[in-house]
C-alpha cells in the first residue's frame, strides 16, 4: 500500500508585507537618484565640457609704416645708357649803368641794362626701379602681463598673472627685408588647460620696413611657470631672406 504524504506551506503575511514595503522603499530611492543625477549632470556637466575646450582670444593689431615712406630704389645706370633730358633755366644778369665820358664836356650817356640771357642745361634721367631681392619677417615678444577686462586696452605689464585674470602678450611683426611678404599669419601656442594653438587669419602684406604691434590675451591659463610661443609664417608661405627669427618665446608665470 502506497502512502501520500501531503505537505502545506503556510506564508507569513508579515513577511509577504516587509518584501513589498522594501520594493517600494527600493523604487523611490530610485527616483530619488535619478533626479540627484539630473540635477548634478545639469549644473556641473557643462562646466567640465567648457573646460576642454578652445580657450577665448582677445586680439587687437596697431600697424606702423616704414620710417621712410619716400624712399626710392635708384639702380646704377651705366652712362652711355642714360637718357639725356633738358632743363630751361632762366639767368637775370642785372647791368650796372656806366658813365662814357664824350670829349669835349658832353653829358655822360648812362649806358642801358643788358638783355636777359637763356641758358639750357642737360640734366641725366632718374628712375624709380621695383622692390627686389626677399622679405624677412621678424618676430619679437615684447612684453608679458595680463588683462584687467575683455579688451586689449586694459593690458597690464608682468612676469606674473593674478588668478582670475586673462593672461596676455604684446609682440611685433616686421618685414626687415628688401621686398614685400605678401599675405602671410602666425600662430600663438598658448599655456591653456588644454594646449590650446591660436592660428590666426591671414595678414596684410608688409613693405619693407613696416610692422605691426599686437596685444593677444586668453583665458582658462595653465597654473605655473609656462611659455608662450608666437610663430610667423609657419607655413613657410612668404619668400623670405632667413626663417630663422620667425619665433620667439617669453616665459610668464600663471598663479
Amino acid at each position: 500500500m502506497e502512502t501520500i504524504t501531503k505537505t502545506t506551506i503556510t506564508r507569513d503575511p508579515r513577511r509577504l508585507y516587509a518584501i513589498q514595503a522594501l520594493a517600494v522603499v527600493g523604487f523611490i530611492t530610485l527616483i530619488i537618484m535619478g533626479i540627484v543625477l539630473a540635477i548634478y549632470t545639469a549644473r556641473f556637466v557643462p562646466d567640465a565640457v567648457n573646460r576642454v575646450g578652445s580657450a577665448a582670444v582677445y586680439l587687437s593689431q596697431v600697424f606702423s609704416p616704414s620710417d621712410d615712406e619716400n624712399l626710392t630704389v635708384v639702380p646704377q645706370i651705366p652712362f652711355e645708357n642714360v637718357v639725356a633730358s633738358t632743363t630751361t633755366a632762366t639767368t637775370t644778369i642785372p647791368a650796372t649803368p656806366v658813365a662814357t665820358v664824350i670829349p669835349g664836356g658832353a653829358t655822360p650817356a648812362a649806358v642801358n641794362p643788358g638783355p636777359r640771357t637763356t641758358t639750357t642745361y642737360p640734366v641725366g634721367a632718374g628712375s624709380n626701379a621695383p622692390l627686389s631681392g626677399k622679405s624677412d619677417l621678424t618676430v619679437s615678444i615684447t612684453q608679458t602681463g595680463y588683462l584687467t577686462s575683455d579688451s586689449t586696452d586694459s593690458f597690464i605689464s608682468s612676469k606674473s598673472v593674478p588668478d582670475n585674470k586673462n593672461a596676455a602678450v604684446k609682440f611685433t611683426v616686421t618685414n626687415t627685408g628688401t621686398n614685400t611678404t605678401g599675405a602671410w599669419e602666425f600662430r600663438a601656442e598658448l599655456p591653456t588647460t588644454s594646449s590650446y594653438t591660436f592660428n590666426s587669419a591671414s595678414q596684410q602684406s608688409l613693405r619693407p620696413g613696416e610692422k605691426i604691434d599686437y596685444v593677444l590675451g586668453f583665458d582658462r591659463a595653465r597654473s605655473g611657470d609656462r611659455t608662450i610661443t608666437i610663430t610667423v609664417d609657419s607655413g613657410s608661405d612668404v619668400n623670405e631672406s632667413n626663417e630663422g627669427n620667425n619665433s620667439d618665446s617669453e616665459s610668464i608665470t600663471i598663479k
